[in-house]
């Protein structure tokens, strides 16, 4: 026995070895599986941000061609039915439209502010009297297909409405709902359709106008 007394210091260590081994290993599996789970949960969620990313390509891919589309189009200007209605009368026949929209698609109106007759229109440049103009500034909550069909709508709608603006943004703490900015230009006759009807309005491209300088 005692001839074995010469490996007793080497069967500690080994031993201790072991030891240090499996306290070791209990030590770190635990952070390591915490690990691949977090990193599973980071896979997730790069998945979600990556498949709404893609959806709002799409959501902004829909609003150019409807852009495109409405920059080839012809819109009539609205003419109000009856006479001796004041500009504010004008804008709200059009303004209250535009809110049946918005209520329409379940967009949900975050604040809005409107200016008459901004001064870098050419309509108020050139024909203030016979047009009234007015632009609407809106912050609004949606979600992507619905903010889509707003679009369409304000497309569809019979007179010419413009789109100054829309700047679109997922929500940081829920990505599936949007946050836009949607800047529209309203335009009325201040006459009623007969004297509407006598007086040559501006060119109307769309989206874009061009008057004679």
């Amino acid at each position: 026995m005692d001839k074995y007394k010469k490996y007793y210091g080497v069967i500690i260590f080994c031993l201790l070895v072991v030891v240090i081994a499996i306290v070791g290993y209990n030590m770190a599996y635990p952070k390591y599986t915490e690990s691949v789970a977090e990193q599973t949960k980071v896979d997730k969620k790069q998945k979600e941000v990556d498949d709404l990313n893609q959806k709002l390509k799409v959501v902004q891919s829909k609003i150019k061609k409807i852009k495109d589309s409405i920059v080839s189009s012809q819109k009539k200007i609205y003419a109000p039915l009856e006479s001796d209605l004041g500009n504010e009368t004008l804008f709200f026949t059009l303004y209250n439209d535009v809110i049946e929209m918005l209520h329409a698609n379940s967009i949900k109106i975050k604040s809005i502010d409107y200016q008459y007759n901004p001064d870098t229109d050419n309509f108020v440049k050139f024909g203030k009297d016979v047009y009234f103009v007015c632009d609407v500034n809106m912050e609004l909550i949606s979600n992507y297909v619905n903010l889509g069909k707003l679009i369409q709508d304000i497309y569809q709608y019979p007179y010419y409405i413009r789109i100054n603006n829309l700047d679109v943004k997922p929500y940081e703490k829920d990505k599936k709902i949007l946050l836009s900015t949607l800047s529209i230009r309203l335009y009325a006759h201040t006459a009623p359709d007969e004297s509407a009807d006598t007086t040559a309005a501006p060119a109307l491209d769309g989206a874009n106008t061009a008057l004679p300088q």
